[in-house]
């Protein structure tokens, strides 16, 4: 069948746009995890200039006559760079939205999703913006995370919609697991706002031995503190390195751990069932990606424990997390999708 130019020109957007994301997923990943979030403390320029090469010879100077006075100005480059590549991501989604609205017409042009998406990444911009102007504040932080996670994970359902995947029948002995999937994609989200809200609250170094925490970790729990999101009682200029005591830092990195088991086990069900009652090659192989994903997010966690949040390794574990969600709700697509729809 013949793909019409409007259609092909939006598959060929949508790709550019999943990759474009995960490259902004992982420069916020490196960004934050490198303390490099305020390097720029002002939005959307840093320190007035929308090239990067005139905001650090801003800060070199202005360093230079009264050393320390600014952060160091290598900070300013993952962050901009962060910014021009989220920017990029925002015009793609736009053009993305108005080939539909062009095409719409189409029967097989899908027009919420891409309207949707538009919404979304101005939601996104906002919170960026936010992120500077409240100096890290945990929430915004967190919520921006989970902004592009979804964003990514939305153009992976948005890319699938296009190329009309999957055109298979469905695995009968498969569709009894569709609860256990959606539960491992609802425990896996759980887990991932937990992992932003460790990072976010700078608490991925306060528990630095396996499988919990040190000894003595129990003694050490305050919920109360740990999870209020808004309203910190502080007396920093902003939320950098970090404004709770180490007993709420040790409570939300000790339930970060237990949400690791937890998606090890509710994954882990998910794929031995598949592999076990899985009758066609397609959801077979299906159960073996998540699995494979699982244990390389599982071991990339473990890898950060042991040798204390390597940077490239903290990276990789944030976007491992993405990964292994969009896996699950493809998977979830798949057996949600009806054998009479996949066979037009």
């Amino acid at each position: 069948m013949q793909i019409k130019p409007l259609l092909r020109w939006q598959r060929g957007l949508v790709i550019f746009s999943v990759l474009l994301t995960a490259g902004v997923i992982m420069l916020g990943a490196w960004t934050r995890l490198s303390d490099a979030g305020l390097g720029c403390p002002d939005w959307p320029g840093c320190y007035g200039h929308l090239d990067v090469r005139h905001a650090i010879n801003h800060v070199n100077n202005v360093n230079n006559e009264m050393p320390g006075a600014l952060r160091e100005a290598h900070k300013t480059v993952p962050e901009m760079v962060h910014r021009y590549f989220a920017s990029t991501l925002g015009l793609m989604v736009i053009i993305i939205a108005v080939l539909a609205w062009i095409n719409r017409r189409d029967p097989n042009q899908p027009l919420l999703l891409p309207t949707l998406l538009v919404g979304l990444v101005i939601f996104q911009g906002i919170l960026g913006m936010w992120t500077v102007t409240m100096g890290l504040q945990p929430t915004i932080v967190m919520l921006h995370l989970l902004g592009g996670f979804t964003t990514f994970t939305l153009l992976m359902w948005l890319l699938a919609i296009i190329y009309r995947w999957p055109r298979f029948l469905n695995d009968c002995d498969v569709l009894c697991m569709r609860k256990l999937a959606v539960a491992s994609v609802a425990v896996v989200i759980l887990q991932i706002a937990l992992g932003g809200w460790t990072t976010a609250n700078y608490a991925a170094v306060v528990c630095t031995e396996l499988p919990i925490c040190e000894d003595g970790w129990t003694d050490h729990l305050d919920f109360e503190e740990a999870f209020t999101f808004w309203g910190h009682e502080h007396d920093q200029p902003d939320y950098e390195f970090g404004v709770l005591e180490n007993d709420a830092r040790t409570t939300i990195h000790v339930l970060h751990r237990f949400g690791a088991i937890a998606v090890l086990l509710v994954v882990g069900l998910l794929v031995l069932q598949v592999l076990r009652k899985a009758r066609c090659h397609f959801y077979r192989n299906f159960a073996l990606t998540i699995g494979a994903l699982l244990l390389i997010q599982v071991g990339l966690g473990i890898s950060n424990v042991v040798f204390v949040v390597p940077l490239p390794v903290a990276v990789a574990h944030n976007f491992g997390a993405v990964i292994l969600l969009v896996s699950l709700v493809l998977f979830c697509k798949a057996i949600y999708t009806r054998a009479e729809q996949a066979k037009r």
